[in-house]
């Protein structure tokens, strides 16, 4: 089968490294070429200084179309720009990891495959969904779908520190964040808009959603803790979730209660749920990263290419 040619832009953040991390092992991409305007003419491992003898890709400033797909792993904002500056590659497939596209606006996809997989089989452009976003999401979409969400949604969720980017800021250093733990964007955090519209796509009306989103102390992995009014048993709620994922290769039901280490270097989701007085409970787990960044991606590639969605995502490879 011919490789699928790939151009990334923005390579030398945490997205871009991830992305390239499962991208020169996967088996059916060719690697053209990765864009950084700030690394250009230097080796990829001068920055992912991991990839030293996995690769001998240098970052450059080509920007040619004579790729398959191209990763838009800029900052925020900065994927808008560069395709109305670039509009040659509109005639691409796209797949976008920042906020500018996740609304489904000028014929881009939401590229949260548990909802909907069909759709980014066809797809021309996707629109990668945020990391705390798929968290939330996936823990409550099998109570949305069926329709079961009839009261607020109150959420308490960590991420690690990868999730605020590379770029230093006052609350990224280790100095502050070590020992440390912090709210921000209480009830007004960005993702708040992505997942409305997700969980009101099947018809219902979107649940408020209170979210109180917390950094935590490590590197990579978000717990989201979501709980809602439900009045059916713990029985029943483990049936539905199972029934929902049963043919979702990477979100799985644990009988037990779950931890981050469980799903870094992976692209799966882990849930476990609990009845507590009329309340639903989901616990849900991911890496930022991986399933909540690059390795979506990657999964939302191989479904555009009518790839095995699993292919170059077997990632774990350490328990501690």
């Amino acid at each position: 089968m011919k490789k699928i040619k790939i151009g990334i832009i923005g390579g030398a953040g945490y997205t871009g490294g991830e992305l390239l991390r499962i991208l020169i092992h996967h088996p059916q991409v060719e690697i053209v070429y990765v864009n950084s305007k700030s690394q250009a003419g230097k080796p990829v491992y001068s920055t992912h200084t991991d990839l030293l003898g996995d690769t001998e890709l240098t970052f450059s400033e080509d920007l040619h179309t004579n790729i398959d797909v191209v990763f838009l792993c800029s900052g925020h904002g900065e994927s808008k720009k560069f395709l109305d500056a670039n509009p040659a590659f509109k005639a691409l497939k796209i797949i976008d990891l920042s906020t500018d596209y996740r609304d489904q606006s000028e014929g881009f996809v939401y590229g949260l495959a548990e909802l909907q997989r069909d759709k980014i089989r066809q797809a021309q452009y996707v629109a990668n969904p945020g990391c705390f976003a798929t968290s939330i999401e996936l823990a409550l979409l099998p109570l949305s779908q069926a329709g079961l969400i009839h009261d607020d949604v109150h959420v308490s969720a960590v991420t690690g520190s990868t999730g605020a980017g590379q770029s230093l800021s006052p609350t990224g250093h280790f100095s502050w964040r070590s020992n440390n733990i912090s709210i921000y964007k209480a009830f007004t955090h960005q993702h708040l808009t992505e997942i409305g519209m997700v969980l009101g796509d099947a018809g219902h009306v979107a649940p408020k959603v209170n979210f109180i989103p917390y950094r935590g102390t490590f590197t990579r992995g978000i717990m989201a803790n979501v709980y809602t009014k439900f009045a059916g048993t713990l029985e029943e709620a483990e049936t539905l979730y199972r029934n929902y994922y049963a043919e979702h290769p990477f979100t799985h039901l644990s009988d037990s209660p779950v931890d981050v280490k469980q799903v870094v270097n992976t692209n799966k989701c882990l849930i476990h749920l609990e009845v507590h007085d009329g309340n639903l409970l989901i616990t849900s787990i991911i890496d930022n990263l991986t399933k909540g960044a690059s390795g979506q991606a990657v999964l939302n590639m191989n479904l555009m290419f009518g790839l095995d969605e699993k292919m170059g995502l077997g990632l774990k490879s350490v328990g501690f």
